[in-house]
């Protein structure tokens, strides 16, 4: 075991932080990324497509703030705990209002309303956690946190996303919102804490295990100036904006 991570080299880990924290930076970019995500997977379970489900899945970029949220709770750093928190809230509040909102759409401005009657099986899928998608989450996590740091291993990224699938139960949530059904709320709230909780566990235990911790000089620096480097973009913005 000790070969395993000896092998990953300082250059790697400071590279796989970087480009972690950048990924996870709450940006207009990432925002829409989300929402293009999320608009998809909810098409995709209300005419009960799994291949659309799944390309939602390999474009979302959420699972980058719940690494970065697991990267902050081995480092301890308040700063990026906050930071990764806000990303992975405002994400799931943009995930679950658009889903939402086109599934209402779908009701007015189009002939079938049969989802609004029964559950598909991609949306029953959605709401029926165990401790078998804990298990998953955990595996997937585990592969995802030792993949980002190790470069030659990024091929195996969007399989995990894949295996995770953060934006399915986000876009469920937001189909039970609109058809007023608890048991749909509940069951998928549910199922994407378990993915969560188990993404975060397996992540603090491979970059406990990697020593990442020894690198929170470089990791403080590093949020600070991707977040000052953002400041600076939306006041440039907020200028031509006003100049107009």
């Amino acid at each position: 075991m000790s070969l395993l991570f000896d092998s990953i080299t300082d250059d790697e880990k400071v590279y796989a932080l970087k480009d972690l924290i950048d990924d996870s930076t709450p940006r207009p970019s990432f925002f829409f990324l989300v929402s293009l995500s999320v608009l998809m997977a909810a098409c995709g379970l209300l005419i009960n497509n799994s291949a659309i489900i799944i390309a939602s899945m390999l474009i979302a970029p959420i699972l980058s703030p719940i690494l970065s949220l697991a990267l902050g709770i081995v480092i301890a750093d308040r700063n990026l705990i906050s930071r990764s928190l806000f990303t992975l809230l405002k994400s799931a509040g943009f995930a679950i209002g658009l889903s939402t909102i086109v599934t209402w759409a779908l009701w007015n401005f189009t002939s079938s309303t049969d989802f609004m009657i029964e559950l598909n099986t991609e949306i029953f899928e959605r709401i029926q956690p165990s401790i078998v998608y804990l298990l998953v989450a955990i595996i997937a996590g585990t592969a995802t946190a030792f993949a980002r740091v190790k470069p030659d291993l990024s091929d195996a990224l969007p399989g995990t996303a894949i295996a995770v699938a953060l934006v399915p139960p986000l876009a469920t949530i937001g189909i039970g919102l609109a058809t007023l059904r608890l048991d749909v709320i509940s069951g998928a709230f549910a199922m994407f804490m378990l993915n969560a909780i188990g993404i975060v566990l397996a992540a603090m235990i491979m970059f406990s295990l990697m020593n990442l911790y020894t690198k929170k000089t470089v990791i403080t620096k590093t949020v600070h100036d991707v977040d000052k480097k953002l400041e600076i973009e939306k006041a440039k913005q907020e200028l031509e904006n006003n100049d107009n």
